[in-house]
């Protein structure tokens, strides 16, 4: 990956002494320099879910800040690295700018300092993403070119290109999660709609307690319940909803879960031999297959039996 990466001109992050040992490696392996960002911690709390909380002092993400000498150092007497900017991750579903601001002012600083020491630093690369709304209660969140001017004024003459990632607020209310009902069912205490899809399609809610909006696809008539929305997935975390107000539904309904565009298929899996569903591109009136069911025979394939 990193010999591609590099082949292709793509920008490297270093995140450890490793990680440059590795990029100096593949460097060396197709004879060309990597051009690469050294990822600061900026210990800024981005206020999110702590799986998606990636720029604090205890985050995995980023370099250990005090030895930031050693790796210029270590830039500076290697001709396979080409240091042309600074990352740092903050963190996922960000909801205020004043946290990237925050993270652009302390990143300024460390922009002055290698710049300092003689590097001409091209790039500033304030990583997050921001949050999107995914309980559709007409929340307002920022958007990226919100983001952007919030942090346009401090960035004048720093003579740096800004880049930012702000994916999930672009593609993640794109995608509906389309299930078949399977049945209706109540242990006594509580109430469950069983549907064909699983974590193994969207692990988001049993993975981090995420919220997706749900609603039946067709008029109902049924009984206003409470229910847990579950998948046949052999795990008790094999859940989409919990506790949501529904017309009890029929089986063979159709129930839709809302804005998956942004990490829902990627993270994927087959667990309990789930096969991944076909995609569909709707433009205008035209439904479109963008990508094909799993067969078993696919997974099967991978194996040699």
């Amino acid at each position: 990956e990193l010999m591609n990466a590099i082949q292709n001109q793509v920008l490297i992050n270093i995140d450890s002494e490793f990680d440059l040992q590795h990029i100096q490696q593949a460097a060396n392996g197709v004879r060309k320099r990597a051009n690469v960002l050294i990822r600061i911690n900026p210990d800024i709390d981005p206020q999110v879910h702590p799986y998606v909380s990636t720029g604090i002092k205890n985050s995995k993400f980023g370099i250990q800040n005090n030895k930031l000498d050693w790796f210029l150092d270590s830039i500076k007497s290697s001709a396979l690295l080409n240091l042309v900017g600074i990352h740092c991750h903050l963190g996922s579903t960000i909801e205020q700018t004043q946290i990237f601001y925050d993270a652009t002012v302390l990143m300024l600083k460390f922009v002055e300092i290698i710049r300092s020491q003689g590097f001409e630093l091209q790039y500033l690369n304030i990583g997050g993403g921001l949050g999107i709304d995914y309980h559709k209660q007409g929340k307002i969140l920022p958007t990226p070119l919100e983001l952007i001017n919030s942090i346009r004024e401090i960035l004048e003459n720093q003579h740096i290109s800004l880049i930012i990632e702000p994916g999930r607020s672009i593609v993640g209310n794109t995608s509906i999660l389309v299930n078949r009902i399977i049945g209706v069912k109540t242990n006594g205490n509580k109430n469950f709609v069983v549907i064909d899809g699983s974590m193994a399609e969207l692990i988001r809610p049993s993975l981090y307690d995420a919220y997706h909006h749900i609603d039946l696809i067709e008029p109902c008539k049924g009984q206003l319940q409470t229910f847990d929305i579950v998948g046949p997935v052999c795990e008790s975390a094999d859940f989409l909803a919990k506790d949501r107000l529904l017309a009890s539904p029929l089986e063979g309904m159709g129930l839709a879960v809302w804005d998956t565009g942004a990490y829902c298929q990627v993270m994927s899996s087959n667990y309990n031999l789930k096969m991944r569903p076909p995609e569909y591109w709707i433009d205008g009136n035209q439904l479109i297959q963008i990508r094909k069911k799993e067969r078993i025979e696919d997974y099967l394939n991978l194996f040699n039996i």
